[in-house]
């Protein structure tokens, strides 16, 4: 990444973390004056504070942006829009940093439309410098930089206003500390010679299949659902499609509506009638009265008719001898990698993981895509090809290739 590596030059600032240093934006003049700070900067590290609790849509509330030398908080609230600030913050020329960055960017696809590019995301190059998989932003604070965040306000309703000093405060901190995370974290990347090892993993955070859920794709979310017979799995893809469009449309959250549990019991009871759909256990009164009848229907049509096929290649119930065999030849070849690199095997590469690969039974293996193919992945693929062999030399167990033996 080009950007980031820039971005290495401001590595040696410090950000004042006095809360009366903290600009709070909720105004269109300051935020004008806010943007034109924003254009001179090369990154920026981003966070947000939302609620969806009662809604499908997260409802955002604070916006976070920081600078090793300055830190804002964006009250999108009270600013009549904030399109001025998204054409600013999606320059390329900028990067945005985020910790956990998913729920973050979904907020800016539902308000924009689009996503913005580069970025980089602390979660996950965490791995690359030893971490475990998908670590808190607690604990890489703790870890990297010796510092006990505040808690105390975890769990507070960022929708009401005013907001009060500690609150905010407590919103910048997670800013304030991830520009020293992203820094002592560039930092070392580019040491070890792994930034760009991570673009094809921040590239895909700008995927929007990411952050739009479509509903006739709904049922694929759901866990169990090759447990099902046909009939039953017709049912339980009506309903969740029907589930998805309803709660998208009512801004509610899908378990307002119907658990997956509920799915799952009315695949398998079927009722007919408004009366027999009443009678099932644990149903929503108000699903019953307001979506009874169409619920009804949903569920008569889904059984006269034939399911989306599930598409599993699936694993073997038991695996054979011979698979055990080359799994254990896969996990060689991931401890030595992981050994070279200073990584732990199990966030290189899971058993389970190991088995996706070998069955080649799902594209998404992480396997297959960013830093973790460039570091074994593309070697165990040879293997499993036959292009590659694993084999010892002046006692040590390594990759040989075929050719080398003809």
């Amino acid at each position: 990444m080009k950007e980031s590596s820039n971005a290495l030059k401001h590595s040696e600032s410090s950000i004042n973390t006095d809360a009366t240093n903290i600009q709070y934006i909720n105004t269109p003049d300051q935020l004008a004056k806010l943007c034109e700070q924003i254009k001179k900067e090369p990154w920026l590290a981003l966070d947000t504070e939302f609620l969806r609790e009662k809604t499908y849509y997260p409802k955002f509330c604070l916006l976070q942006i920081a600078t090793p030398e300055w830190v804002a908080c964006i009250d999108p609230i009270a600013l009549p829009s904030l399109d001025i600030l998204f054409e600013v913050i999606y320059s390329p020329s900028i990067v945005k940093v985020f910790h956990s960055s998913r729920q973050d960017l979904e907020i800016f696809y539902q308000l924009t439309g689009k996503l913005p590019e580069p970025l980089f995301d602390t979660q996950i190059a965490a791995p690359l410098l030893g971490f475990q998989e998908n670590p808190g932003y607690a604990m890489l604070v703790s870890s990297l930089l010796n510092v006990n965040l505040n808690k105390a306000h975890t769990r507070a309703d960022w929708s009401k206003r005013p907001l009060i000093n500690a609150e905010i405060q407590y919103a910048a901190d997670d800013v304030i500390y991830l520009c020293k995370i992203y820094q002592m974290m560039l930092q070392k990347l580019a040491e070890l010679g792994r930034i760009d090892w991570l673009e094809r993993d921040f590239a895909e955070l700008a995927n929007p299949d990411l952050y739009e859920v479509k509903p006739e794709k709904a049922w694929l979310k759901i866990k169990g659902k090759n447990k099902l017979t046909g009939r039953q799995l017709a049912i339980v893809q009506a309903l969740a499609e029907w589930r998805e469009k309803t709660a998208q449309s009512e801004d509610r959250p899908k378990s307002w509506l119907l658990r997956d549990e509920m799915l799952f019991d009315l695949a398998k009871l079927q009722p007919e009638t408004v009366s027999e759909l009443a009678n099932v256990r644990g149903i929503n009164e108000r699903a019953v009265n307001r979506y009874g009848a169409e619920l009804c229907q949903l569920i008569t049509a889904a059984k006269n008719r034939a399911p989306i096929p599930l598409n599993e290649k699936g694993r073997p119930a038991k695996k054979t001898q011979q698979q055990e065999a080359i799994l254990d030849i896969l996990t060689a070849l991931v401890r030595i990698r992981a050994e070279e690199n200073a990584l732990n095997p199990i966030i290189l590469a899971t058993r389970k993981d190991l088995e996706v690969l070998l069955f080649n039974d799902d594209d998404e293996c992480p396997l297959l895509h960013g830093w973790r193919f460039e570091m074994a992945g593309r070697e165990l693929v040879g293997l499993l090809k036959g292009e590659l062999l694993l084999g010892i030399e002046s006692d040590k167990l390594d990759i040989i290739e075929k050719k080398s033996l003809a």
